[in-house]
This record gives C-alpha cells, sequence and structure tokens, in this order.
C-alpha cells in the first residue's frame, strides 16, 4: 500500500528558502487539475480569484464570490495529497472590516480543507494579515500589481514604485504573512524584496531572483483564450490539440465511422 507524501506545510518553504531551493506554484480550479499537478510534485496550488477571468471567461477577478472560492477550493483541495492548496480571498474580502475578514478566511479553511488563504495588499491591510495568523490562518500577502484593485491602479501594469514596494512587502512580513506574493514588477525591485525579507517570495511576472515562481495553469499549458501575458512561458498547447481531437470526432460522427463494432456493446 503506498504511503501519502508529506504534506508541504509553511516550514517547508521556509527551509526551502534557507536551502536556496526554488518554490514551484501553479493554480487549479478543478479536481482533475489539481490531481495532476499533485502528482507532478507542484509544491503549491493556487485556487485564484483568476479563476473569474480564465474559468468564468470575465474581464476582471472582481465579480468573484466567496462561494465561488469555496465551491472550486474544495474540490482542488480534495484532490491533493502533497502539495500545499492556498485558496484566494476574493474582493472586498480583505476592505471590509476585519472581523468579516477573519470570518471569512475561516469559512474557506473549513469547508475547503485548504492549508492557507492568499490575501492581496501590504501595509493598508497589515492589520488583517496580523489577524488572520493570530487565528491560525496561514496567510500570503499579494503585493505589486493587484487584480483587485485593477481600477485604481490605471490597468494591468508594471508596478515601478521602489518604496511602496519595499513598504508593502516589510508590513506583510512584520504582521505575520508565510510568504509574499510580487506581481508584475521590475526584477531588480523584486530581487531586492527577496533578499530583504526572511519569508519567501513568489513571482509572476517579477522576473527570476524570487524564491519561487507562479503561473495560471491554463496560461502555461496553451489551455486558454485570449490574451497571454508576456511573462508566461507556453509549455504546450493544449488547446490547439483539443480542437483537432474535436473536429475529428465531429467528422467521424457524420461519416458513421464512430462508434465502431469494438466500441459498441454486443447483444
Amino acid at each position: 500500500m503506498n504511503e501519502k507524501p508529506p504534506r508541504v506545510t509553511v516550514k517547508t518553504l521556509q527551509a526551502m528558502k534557507r536551502k536556496g531551493q526554488r518554490i514551484s506554484m501553479l493554480t487549479a480550479y478543478d479536481y482533475p487539475t489539481a490531481k495532476m499537478l499533485d502528482e507532478a510534485k507542484v509544491d503549491c496550488i493556487l485556487v485564484g480569484d483568476s479563476l473569474g477571468m480564465v474559468v468564468q471567461g470575465k474581464s476582471t477577478t472582481i465579480p468573484v464570490t466567496l462561494e465561488e472560492m469555496i465551491y472550486h477550493g474544495e474540490m482542488v483541495a480534495r484532490a491533493t495529497d502533497r502539495a500545499m492548496v492556498i485558496v484566494d480571498l476574493p474582493f472586498p474580502v480583505g476592505q471590509l472590516s476585519i472581523a468579516h475578514t477573519v470570518e471569512s478566511a475561516a469559512n474557506i479553511m473549513k469547508r475547503t480543507q485548504c492549508q492557507a488563504v492568499k490575501m492581496e495588499g501590504g501595509h493598508q491591510q497589515a492589520a488583517a494579515i496580523r489577524a488572520l495568523v493570530d487565528a491560525g490562518i496561514p496567510t500570503i500577502a499579494h503585493i505589486g500589481l493587484r487584480p483587485q484593485s485593477v481600477h485604481a491602479l490605471g490597468g494591468y501594469r508594471v508596478q515601478r514604485d521602489a518604496d511602496q514596494l519595499m513598504t508593502d512587502a516589510k508590513a506583510a512580513e512584520q504582521s505575520g504573512a508565510f510568504a509574499v506574493l510580487i506581481e508584475c514588477v521590475p526584477p531588480d525591485l523584486a530581487k531586492l524584496a527577496t533578499e530583504q525579507l526572511s519569508v519567501p517570495t513568489i513571482g509572476i511576472g517579477a522576473g527570476p531572483h524570487c524564491d519561487g515562481q507562479v503561473l495560471v495553469t491554463n496560461d502555461m499549458l496553451g489551455w486558454n483564450s485570449g490574451y497571454v501575458p508576456k511573462f508566461v512561458r507556453r509549455y504546450a498547447d493544449l488547446r490547439s490539440e483539443a480542437a483537432k481531437a474535436a473536429k475529428q470526432f465531429c467528422e467521424d460522427v457524420q461519416k458513421g465511422t464512430f462508434p465502431s463494432a469494438e466500441e459498441s456493446f454486443g447483444s
């Protein structure tokens, strides 16, 4: 009987940073994708509110609800044995009262059985991060480009304010965040943050110097439609392959070659 592998924990990621081992993180929104990523030994699986754009076809992440995060998070957590599963706090959970933030995060933890949550924000959300950590909820802070604040930031733009980035990064660390996700900043700023923080940094569009990297799995696999960010490396082209398969299926059905005798039940 195969024993389950040890679960990646906060301590695992801290040890990886100390040893200079890079952390891998990918997104998942459903059971089969999460199962595949877990078997591939991805360190962390993020149930991102990016599901609003990737799965639901919306233009931003803002409309995603708490119930939707729980629905997708439960599927992903149930599929995993090894990876740390992290679920996003959707807008505006992190922008409301601290009591509401803690209650929402606790609801996510209880109903999904995930291992951590992620909240956008730095120094402005420091008190909320501290409250989450004090409540026993492991928390990742998300700084740099914050998609939930896309309208306030003036669009999906590279964030170049070094003072703002370091203020947010240090506030997140001091508040107890066990890692900091840094999105869409120049590599030198991400390098500075990585060197000055004792907690791991996870980059997306932040260059090669972070302690780990995260991508949206659909982007990485070419299983998407529409805009693909510059920082994405496409490791496969599943959409084209799937389209070919669907077209072939239609042709086989129209020609009457599917199903064959081998694909049918005998009398």
